[in-house]
């Protein structure tokens, strides 16, 4: 982070081995950390202020993408009155990928006064509109746990495997997935996490998010472990949502394991929905005829791969 009296450009000049150009395609090498500019710049007024989070694609290739602002302490958040560069900072985990100038990464969002939901508020929606099957656990947000005992067969995730080949983040269906992901079966209803392995698994509830509301995945509490759930944990009003053509579509779990192994349980909470109250209902909700790719999604990787093993 740049600091509070520092510009990105500033800290650049002691911390930069080299750079490369994007116009025409280059590869961010997996462990590599890169910082890229962006094309859009932010001209806030007072009562704005912004959030940042990595597009829901980008979180299941494991690509660590975090806004950084000039003067900023801390990562994805753009303060009111902000006016100037906005950067990326970008580290590929898994995959080595190919970029090129133009693609879309990361996503913003604006707000203009405080627009959270309290557990109240959120247990009177719930009650309207059915936010998940069954009993919710409302307890600042609300609680969502992991799927490992599926209602048909024994896959309950993916496994990054540790060398695979480049990504082009502009091809669609494309890429075999057995050629970059281990499928991880289990009959036992749990199964463990090893350090430094990234997974995909899938939420056990369906999610609603009617069209007047959005909400923001977080994780549940430090002390379940230290892994982290999410990379692009953001819901676009309508997902889900039957006004949107949906019956309900699970969380995409993107989980990385720190320090020790860890032993995932069946309905284990593991995050929590903070859910936001627009400013209006939106005029086009996502998955209604806006080429959403995850409407309706279960376990699912990014739109990169092909449907199937």
């Amino acid at each position: 982070m740049p600091g509070s009296r520092e510009k990105v450009e500033d800290r650049l000049k002691s911390l930069k081995m080299h750079e490369i150009d994007l116009r025409d395609g280059a590869v961010l090498e997996k462990g590599c950390v890169y910082l890229v500019p962006l094309l859009e710049e932010l001209n806030l007024s007072q009562d704005i202020q912004a959030a940042a989070n990595a597009k829901s694609s980008t979180g299941r290739l494991d690509l660590l993408t975090r806004v950084i602002t000039n003067s900023g302490e801390e990562f994805d958040r753009v303060s009111s009155g902000y006016c100037g560069n906005l950067y990326a900072e970008i580290c590929p985990r898994s995959f080595s990928v190919l970029v090129r100038q133009g693609m879309k990464l990361n996503q913003i969002r604006f707000r203009n006064k405080n627009t959270t939901l309290n557990d109240e508020d959120l247990t009177a929606l719930h009650a309207q509109e059915t936010l998940v099957p069954g009993n919710a656990i409302i307890d600042d947000g609300l609680g969502f746990s992991v799927d490992l005992r599926p209602s048909q067969g024994d896959l309950v995730g993916y496994r990054a495997k540790p060398h695979t080949g480049i990504i082009d983040l502009d091809l669609i269906d494309y890429y075999d997935p057995a050629e970059f992901w281990d499928e991880i079966k289990t009959s036992q209803g749990e199964i463990i996490l090893d350090p430094g392995a990234f997974y995909i698994l899938v939420s056990r509830e369906s999610v609603h998010i009617p069209p007047e509301y959005a909400a923001e995945m977080a994780p549940y509490v430090a002390m379940v472990g230290e892994f982290r759930v999410h990379y692009a944990g953001f819901f676009d009003p309508g997902f889900g949502h039957n006004a949107a053509g949906g019956s309900g579509a699970r969380g995409v779990l993107e989980v990385r394991c720190h320090e020790a192994p860890f032993v995932l349980e069946h309905g284990q909470v593991v995050g929590r929905l903070i859910y936001e109250k627009m400013s209006n209902r939106p005029t086009k909700l996502y998955g209604q005829g806006v080429k959403s790719n995850y409407q309706g999604q279960g376990l699912k990787l990014s739109k990169h791969f092909k449907k199937s093993f």
